[in-house]
């Protein structure tokens, strides 16, 4: 036990060094585990096999995804969410500059589109029909300045006026049924596997007509936010199936697109400046060509990029710094928190 005990003479180079070994193992774990990572399916049609959560709406259940299965997805193809969920990759020296990029999905190699360190996004790859979707499985990486939070970051995908500012093409996107109680999500993940839960919810997207022809799309996802101890966030989404339709708004169907694929990795490099790393599979549904769609998805989240550069580094700065601290206050409170672990 005096081994590791925490004497104020233990050097930082040997806390580093235990935290590199612990990552060394979990690395080693990992690579028996990618093999299989797309084996088992994240939801469940036969009701009794299902695990569901109430949403905040009376009388919604959330079906909740095989969170082992899913996270082991997203680690799969995404070598800054692994470091993110893995830990000790946080900080100078950090970020992309410690991932393992040795690890490739199902043993696929990604074809790189763009390479360029002086960018905002700095590499862009994808993988062909991957898992044989048909769709491209598109990978985006960019340095950021500013803080890392990954409430703000999410903003920019979750929030109807901030998604605009990049994407003309989104009418509207919602989170229709938040769950009530967050901690049952973080039961279900294992309590810190995954780090702290944010939030959790059913959301849907609806696009407007592409000029090219394309007709309105709408999309139903099961979506949330991690944070890690070290300040890395991760943000994911995974498309619903056909049996939770019922959870769809009232009005007319549009074509189903899905996302197979999707998260954000976010992992700070400094005081003031993070990693973040975009990983997307998205198919247009109906008869579309992957060849046509995927370079309309690959300059949109570019352009995301772009817009969220400014508002972290100058506009924002001061606005996410001030919510870091609130939501800092509230934690420490456990205010807002309807938990089951407070039950009587």
């Amino acid at each position: 036990m005096d081994m590791v005990s925490s004497s104020p003479r233990t050097s930082t180079s040997s806390r580093r060094g235990r935290s590199f070994c612990l990552r060394s193992m979990l690395m080693v774990a990992f690579h028996v585990a990618a093999s299989s990572a797309f084996s088992t399916p994240i939801f469940q049609e036969t009701a009794t096999l299902q695990r569901t959560a109430p949403s905040k709406t009376v009388g919604v259940e959330i079906e909740l995804p095989d969170f082992d299965e899913m996270f082991r997805r997203i680690q799969a193809v995404s070598p800054l969410a692994r470091l993110a969920v893995q830990g000790g990759g946080s900080g100078e020296g950090g970020g992309f500059g410690a991932v393992d990029d040795t690890i490739l999905p199902e043993g696929q190699k990604w074809k790189n589109l763009q390479k360029s360190k002086g960018k905002l996004v700095s590499q862009i790859d994808r993988i062909d029909n991957f898992q044989n979707l048909g769709p491209p499985l598109l990978r985006w990486r960019a340095s950021m300045k500013g803080p890392c939070h990954g409430m703000a970051f999410a903003d920019f995908i979750m929030n109807t006026d901030k998604r605009q500012m990049w994407d003309p093409q989104i009418e509207s996107v919602c989170e229709l049924y938040p769950i009530f109680d967050l901690d049952a999500a973080n039961i279900a993940m294992g309590f810190g596997k995954f780090g702290d839960c944010k939030k959790l919810g059913v959301g849907y997207t609806k696009t407007k007509a592409h000029p090219i022809g394309i007709s309105p799309r709408e999309q139903l996802t099961l979506c949330g936010i991690q944070e890690m101890h070290d300040g890395s966030a991760l943000i994911w989404g995974t498309e619903l199936e056909d049996w939770h339709d019922h959870l769809m708004p009232a009005g007319e169907r549009q074509t189903r697109a899905r996302s197979h694929l999707f998260s954000i990795a976010l992992v700070p490099t400094g005081e003031d400046s993070f990693d973040a790393e975009y990983s997307l599979q998205l198919d247009f549904g109906g008869n579309l060509p992957h060849w046509m769609t995927a370079p309309l998805v690959l300059d949109s989240v570019k352009s995301m990029f772009g817009v969220a550069q400014p508002f972290f580094e100058t506009d924002g700065s001061e606005e996410v710094q001030k919510r870091i601290m609130e939501e800092k206050i509230q934690g420490e409170k456990f205010v807002d928190r309807n938990s089951i672990l407070f039950t009587p």
